[in-house]
């Protein structure tokens, strides 16, 4: 298994291409590549459904997946606001890959007996990308699963999905992955916990009513009063709940589904938050912040303990020079941790990957696509 990455910032599609490809192909060995993934930044827009013919002449490449970009991330680094195009590509041996296209929120057909990995891109406006990822695990128990949701766009129909040769402006591009592959996947959601652990006592659908007998604004006036001032500017615009997904005595960092706190009811002190809630849950409420977010990042990272041959990186648009203040702040991270491992990837408008083995769509995460040979 043999990966490469590449990315360029030249203006037009044409040049862009030609210059990743060469890269790409030269660190191949000018071998043809079995899966190419491209991701192009709305600069080129206009010239969207160019995209598929130029890389396939250029590559030869048996599978191609990607999506249109708000940004991009390719040969180890991120580009934002400006005209990029990432290009990363790969030798799969033993490994077969099934390409696949779909409008209706129900998971391809692939022999029950061939566990697959999954790479997919989702287009926002037209695709129920949450209820697809769920049905997908519920049809493929065990399998894997990471992608990101097309962006760039501000209306329906901006977007472009590319799939082998054609351009779709609607549904799920997505490719199945079996045999000799792996996909360990790293999901930093970039919260810290406050307060301790808690029940729902009492809830209606996503609003949390209570919360170990307590209205939830009760509880955070509590947690409010005791925070330090650097916190409490953190209420005003970037507190989240923390869902736990799997019961255990200890609960750490990593062990919660991080969902938006919606709003609060200031006559019954309810909360609504961006999830579905269930008497019994366990919740904490977290913060996030650039420092918050790069902790976390490195202590996902630092966890890691495979040797990958190639990465792809689904990272939130709100993150990159938005959040960190700098460019190529989640790449520099992977680098520290994890060497010179060919990474692309783009910034997406919502990132899908595992969190304690159920699959979901996320906002502000870093979700990482880890391959390496099953033998």
């Amino acid at each position: 298994m043999k990966w490469s990455s590449a990315v360029s910032t030249a203006p037009l599609l044409a040049d862009a291409v030609a210059e990743a490809t060469a890269r790409v192909r030269r660190e191949l060995g000018d071998v043809a590549p079995d899966f190419a993934v491209v991701f192009v930044s709305p600069h080129h827009e206009a010239s969207y459904d160019a995209v598929p013919e130029l890389v396939r002449a250029g590559l030869e490449c048996r599978t191609l997946l990607g999506c249109s970009a708000g940004g991009v991330i390719g040969g180890g680094h991120e580009v934002e606001d400006a005209p990029g195009l990432s290009l990363t590509a790969a030798m799969l041996p033993g490994v077969r890959l099934t390409p696949f296209h779909t409008s209706e929120p129900e998971p391809p057909r692939i022999a029950a007996d061939d566990p697959a990995q999954f790479v997919i891109c989702p287009e926002p406006f037209s695709f129920d990308a949450e209820s697809f990822v769920h049905a997908l695990d519920r049809a493929h128990p065990g399998s894997t699963v990471i992608g990101g949701v097309a962006s760039g766009a501000r209306h329906p129909g901006e977007n472009a999905l590319f799939l082998d040769g054609a351009v779709h402006r609607d549904g799920l591009v997505g490719v199945a992955l079996a045999g000799d592959v792996v996909i360990d996947t790293i999901v930093a959601q970039g919260c810290r916990q406050i307060g301790e652990p808690m029940f729902v006592t009492r809830c209606e659908r996503n609003l949390l009513q209570e919360i170990d007998g307590r209205s939830p604004a009760a509880v955070l006036a509590d947690l409010h009063r005791r925070a330090t001032p650097r916190d409490r500017e953190l209420f005003r615009s970037s507190l989240f709940l923390g869902i736990v997904m799997r019961e255990q005595q200890e609960y750490h960092q990593g062990d919660f589904l991080i969902r938006n706190v919606l709003g609060l009811d200031g006559k019954t002190g309810a909360v609504a938050v961006g999830a579905l809630l269930r008497p019994g849950m366990v919740v904490q409420f977290h913060l996030r912040d650039a420092r918050t977010s790069a902790e976390d990042l490195d202590a996902m990272l630092g966890r890691y303990r495979g040797t990958p041959a190639g990465s792809l990186l689904f990272s939130c648009l709100g993150r990159g020079t938005h959040l960190y203040g700098r460019p190529d702040h989640d790449t520099d991270a992977v680098r520290r941790h994890l060497g010179e491992v060919p990474l692309g990837g783009f910034f997406c408008n919502g990132e899908i990957g595992p969190v304690q083995g159920t699959t979901f769509l996320h906002g502000y995460t870093s979700a990482f696509g880890l391959f390496r040979p099953r033998s």
